[in-house]
This record gives structure tokens, C-alpha cells and sequence, in this order.
């Protein structure tokens, strides 16, 4: 059985490998998964789709991973995703259509793992930044002194 840090980093290789197949496996069943957006998602296969619309939107996806903590069955990342928007991203609002942009955003994701698998994930990463780069709100304007 793998401990916390190698079950997280596990996630991370089979996100990393576009595997739908490894990503299902680290997650547990009974997984709860939550990102922006008032996303909550129970089991393996809900959080699994999650993962595998992000990675159908952006074919090139890759997240690096810059810090890592881990406490007990809880382990922490600080991480950057990358990828190029070329299909559209099905998402709990609707389908957001490919904008052939590409992507550089920041997030955070909290990891419970009990017996090798992720049994919590809570992701966060900033949607304004997300959605800006994406060319779907306008560039904040200037400050002015």
C-alpha cells in the first residue's frame, strides 16, 4: 500500500500520463471531490470525469507540482497547470467552446489518502485568471495613481 506522498504523487503521474484508467484507480470509491465553482462530486467515476474533461479541453495539459506537504494521511501541493484550450471544457455551467488559447494558472489541491487512494480532494486555482487568459473576460483595467 502506498503512503501519502506516493499515492498524491501518483495522482499527479497518471493526471500528468492523460490515463483515465490510473486516474480512477487513485481515487477510492467513495471519493469526495471538490473544486471551484460549488463543485462537489462523490465516487471515482464522477471525480475521474472531472479530470478527463479538463484534459479532453486542453490535449497538451501537464500540471508541475513546486511544493509539496504532507501531515499524516494529508498531503498538499502547490502546483501550475499548463495547456492549450482546444476543445470545448464541459463543466457544471455548460460547455465553454475551445478558444485555442493557451493556459498558465496556479492552484492549490488537498489530498486525504487512507489505504493508498485519494479519499478527499479539494482543488483550488483562480477562475478570473482562468477565464482572462482563456479571453472570455476582458484584462482588469489599470490601476490609476
Amino acid at each position: 500500500m502506498a503512503g501519502t506522498l506516493e499515492a498524491a504523487r501518483e495522482a499527479l503521474d497518471a493526471f500528468n500520463a492523460h490515463d483515465e484508467r490510473r486516474i480512477r484507480e487513485t481515487f477510492a470509491d467513495d471519493v469526495v471531490f471538490e473544486a471551484p465553482d460549488d463543485v462537489h462530486l462523490e465516487g471515482a467515476e464522477a471525480a475521474t470525469e472531472y479530470a478527463m474533461a479538463w484534459l479532453r479541453a486542453f490535449p497538451d495539459a501537464r500540471i508541475t507540482s513546486h511544493n509539496e506537504i504532507v501531515a499524516g494521511d494529508w498531503a498538499v501541493r502547490e502546483f501550475t497547470f499548463s495547456g492549450t484550450h482546444d476543445e470545448p471544457l464541459v463543466g457544471k455551467q455548460g460547455e465553454i467552446p475551445a478558444t485555442h488559447r493557451h493556459l498558465v494558472g496556479r492552484g492549490v489541491e488537498v489530498l486525504r489518502i487512507a489505504a493508498g487512494r485519494v479519499v478527499e480532494d479539494r482543488l483550488y486555482y483562480d477562475q478570473v485568471q482562468m477565464l482572462t487568459q482563456l479571453g472570455l473576460v476582458p484584462e482588469p483595467a489599470a490601476a490609476r495613481a
